[in-house]
């Protein structure tokens, strides 16, 4: 069935949405909160059942779960178009230069270290497993939470916020392939990189030539990648990394504008629904494990304190002008939006605890606690400093 002339403008409207920084941010919470909801209800055993299934080729690295297919390979197209965006921003953006980069790399750093100390202490040595987790921010749903309750802001913040989130989703990348792969295959790996540069130099070398037979090479060129990345043990989602760095601008742009709506409206919703598909256990608040107290806390605090108070002392120590800054307030708002972990942290939690069920669901329900605490304080810091902005602009009007 083709669209009709009716049914354009919805789809339009729906695009719209979906490319929109409100509407995904929605669709993200609710896709989670609906997979916690469905995780202890009736149809739950179903769902697991599905999620466990296994799908692709017996005996190879390509016989994964269902839950496997959405996290190694679904979510290796989200961190592609992140790194399409890294890579502008390397280029032409706010981390285009060192000195402009280093504002938002050191309260990126800080907003790492923090809540890595934060979750030790609670959570102890004997967990320590799980320090990860809490290093990330989920860069769609802070820019969502920024975009719905910052109305009138001022622009260098979200673009602070961008260059930090995507700097803390860098890191976050490196801990995967530096601390979850396993048994790697150094040929295998050092052989994926052939496609990753064959798709970067066809991008290049054919810029507006047979677009559809380039296009299909691309993809090709792209799945092989990912296949051998995988089968080398890397996590697959370094994948998407490698080539969102290897491919030219203009074409990485338009994949990423083509891809924006799948990535919004259905990859991340769905990763974020399978991966919270947790079973509260139903004890006290005693009986929680110190990995979900770990986490409860140090995404909230560890990231608010690590990202305001480095963000405060870097602008001291670099000496930037009094009218380049950013307000402490703006700084506390920025702290607040990167506790949102969510979609990487989730994955890091299930990486950190594979093997270890019962630990892993504690940790994925303190993300999304963590999460949730950060949302909301975000909520209310992003909301008044908005209106302190308006209430300037305002008096500046008159």
């Amino acid at each position: 069935m083709f669209p009709t002339r009716s049914t354009v403008p919805a789809m339009r409207r729906l695009g719209l949405l979906l490319r929109g920084p409100r509407f995904p941010a929605v669709l993200l919470l609710a896709a989670a909160a609906l997979g916690i909801v469905l995780a202890n209800t009736p149809p739950a055993d179903v769902l697991f059942t599905a999620q466990g299934a296994r799908l692709g080729l017996p005996g190879t690295p390509f016989s994964l779960t269902v839950g496997q297919w959405i996290a190694d390979g679904l979510l290796c197209v989200f961190f592609f178009t992140v790194a399409v965006e890294l890579q502008v921003e390397l280029t032409a953006g706010e981390l285009r230069s060192g000195r402009r980069a280093v504002l938002p790399a050191l309260a990126a750093a800080g907003g790492v270290v923090a809540p890595i100390l934060i979750y030790l202490a609670v959570a102890g040595p004997g967990l320590a497993r799980g320090w990860p987790v809490p290093t990330a921010t989920d860069i769609a749903f802070a820019l969502g939470v920024l975009a719905v309750f910052g109305r009138g802001m001022s622009p260098a913040l979200r673009v602070f916020l961008l260059a930090l989130a995507i700097l803390d989703d860098v890191i976050g990348i490196v801990f995967i392939g530096v601390l979850f792969a396993h048994d790697v295959n150094i040929v295998l790996f050092g052989l994926a990189l052939v496609p990753v540069a064959g798709l970067g130099a066809l991008s290049r070398a054919a810029a507006g030539r047979r677009r559809g037979l380039v296009t299909a090479a691309m993809i090709a060129l792209a799945v092989a990648a990912w296949a051998l990345v995988l089968a080398s043990g890397v996590h697959a989602t370094i994948a998407g990394v490698l080539l969102g760095l290897a491919i030219a601008q203009q074409p990485g742009l338009r994949a990423r504008h083509a891809l924006e709506p799948w990535v919004n409206g259905a990859i991340l919703p769905v990763f974020a629904l399978s991966a919270a598909l947790v079973t509260i256990p139903s004890v006290g608040a005693g009986s929680l494990s110190p990995v979900f107290w770990g986490m409860l806390i140090a995404l909230p605090v560890g990231k608010l304190v690590g990202i305001a108070g480095a963000g405060w002392i870097a602008q001291r120590a670099l000496r930037v002008r009094t009218e380049d800054r950013h307000p402490v307030g703006d700084l506390v708002a920025a702290g607040a939006l990167g506790g949102i972990g969510f979609t990487v942290s989730l994955l890091l939690a299930e990486l950190a605890f594979a093997g270890d069920d019962a630990l892993g669901d504690q940790a994925v329900l303190g993300v999304l606690g963590g999460s949730a605490v950060s949302l909301l304080a975000a909520a209310i810091v992003v909301s008044w400093r908005a209106r302190v902005q308006r209430a300037r602009k305002g008096e500046g009007a008159e």
